[in-house]
């Protein structure tokens, strides 16, 4: 039986989850004059199914935070190589507002480290603590209870940020819906020991074929981490109607016997998998005083599984939204809409091309073989590595903003952040 705690903890600003979300939000929020209480269900360091690639734009929101240099002073990628259907094409990470300077932690340490960050800059973190229930008002969340250390105790904070990943356990309680109708990710990554762990490019392999020889609507990838292993995973899209008829753990273990020989790879270990929301495919992510960043508001990119530096970013954004005192009900999901919308529903509406069995094999051999390819592939590739930004406006930026507004238009009836009914 646990311990109860008879006095509420009143704080200005409970943040759950202290994943890159979260702790990046505790940050930006004690920086801005707010008392910070930043709860995570797990003790570091922890964990997370992931690729541990970090891009040019999650670099650049880490730099903000004052923490790029911890991370590419052990290690830096350039770019991708992208390989299948007999072509392979380099694309170096793009000149932009970003910078081209990419990197890759394993989520063991980079997810520790901006924990750490968030104590450095006043939170106060409760490691062992789950949210497990909370009361509401028509004014928004009155009281949590958490379970820390084996003592439930209840808080009343003024403004809640949930940071609680993929699962969302604590957003579902406030009224979270994933809407399975869309494109989402399922993958599994591993860990393994190879000569070329300071290799300075992520690797793709967008021809990923089973065990029976069938090609996939997804990717392989190798992250080398510069600690002698890399990070080496699977991922596959579906959607309700056209689901991964897939093993991802069968999957990546076929993966790895064919990377095996090139990069002389250790045995897969620390094996896992997860499934994943993307591109804003939720509903009932704020309230009055609370809403949803991250992971947990489904601010993934459709086309490459990335959300670190979405969940950088919409920490950033949810501390100024609660800095205006306002409503967050409808302000939030405006917001998000407003950073992400086009382009989440056009990687969408592109990534639902990809679970249609045919289409990978007819389009695969155009993008990556001959001079098509090496034109095609490096655009593809800012595009995949979240690097367009409003302020571009050469042709592939314009084109991009172009077709996210037709593709909002057509498919304006989409679930994207909306309230429930």
């Amino acid at each position: 039986m646990e311990l109860v705690t008879r006095n509420p903890v009143v704080v200005d600003v409970l943040v759950v989850g202290a994943g890159p979300a979260g702790s990046a939000a505790a940050i930006y929020a004690t920086q801005a004059g707010h008392d910070v209480l930043l709860v995570e269900a797990a003790s570091f360091p922890r964990d997370k199914t992931c690729g541990d690639g970090l891009t040019p734009r999650a670099v650049h929101q880490l730099e903000r935070l004052g923490l790029s240099e911890k991370i590419t002073n052990e290690h830096v990628n350039h770019g991708l190589k992208l390989h299948g259907f007999g072509g392979s094409v380099t694309a170096p990470w793009p000149k932009s507002a970003f910078g081209t300077i990419g990197s890759a932690m394993p989520r063991m340490l980079f997810d520790a480290l901006l924990a750490d960050a968030a104590v450095s800059s006043g939170a106060t973190l409760w490691e062992d603590a789950r949210a497990t229930s909370v009361e509401t008002t028509d004014a928004g969340v009155q009281q949590v209870t958490v379970i820390h250390a084996g003592v439930e105790k209840q808080l009343r904070p003024r403004w809640v940020i949930v940071a609680d990943g993929v699962r969302s356990n604590f957003g579902k309680l406030l009224g979270r819906q994933w809407h399975r109708g869309e494109v989402y990710g399922i993958a599994a990554r591993s860990y393994c020991t190879t000569p070329r762990a300071d290799e300075q490019w992520i690797h793709s392999h967008l021809e990923l074929k089973d065990p029976d020889g069938v090609v996939q609507p997804g990717y392989g990838w190798i992250f080398p981490l510069g600690d002698g292993r890399v990070n080496l995973g699977v991922g596959a899209l579906s959607t309700d109607k056209r689901p991964a008829k897939v093993n991802t753990k069968r999957l990546l273990s076929h993966y790895a016997s064919q990377q095996r020989s090139d990069w002389q790879l250790g045995p897969e270990t620390d094996v896992a998998s997860a499934l994943l929301p993307m591109g804003g495919a939720v509903s009932g992510v704020s309230g009055p005083n609370w809403l949803l960043i991250g992971d947990a508001a489904a601010c993934v990119n459709p086309l490459n599984g990335e959300g670190i530096d979405y969940g950088l970013e919409t920490a950033e954004m949810a501390v100024a939204a609660i800095g205006t005192n306002e409503n967050l009900t409808t302000l939030w999901p405006q917001l998000l809409r407003e950073s992400y919308g086009e382009a989440f529903l056009l990687a969408r509406t592109a990534a639902r091309l990809l679970t249609y069995p045919k289409f990978l094999p007819l389009a695969g051999p155009l993008g990556l073989r001959g001079p098509i390819g090496a034109r095609l592939m490096p655009a593809a590739a800012r595009l995949m590595g979240n690097l367009v930004t409003d302020q571009d406006r050469d042709l592939v930026a314009r084109a991009w903003r172009g077709a996210g507004g037709a593709a909002s238009w057509i498919r304006r009836d989409s679930p994207l952040w909306s309230n429930p009914a």
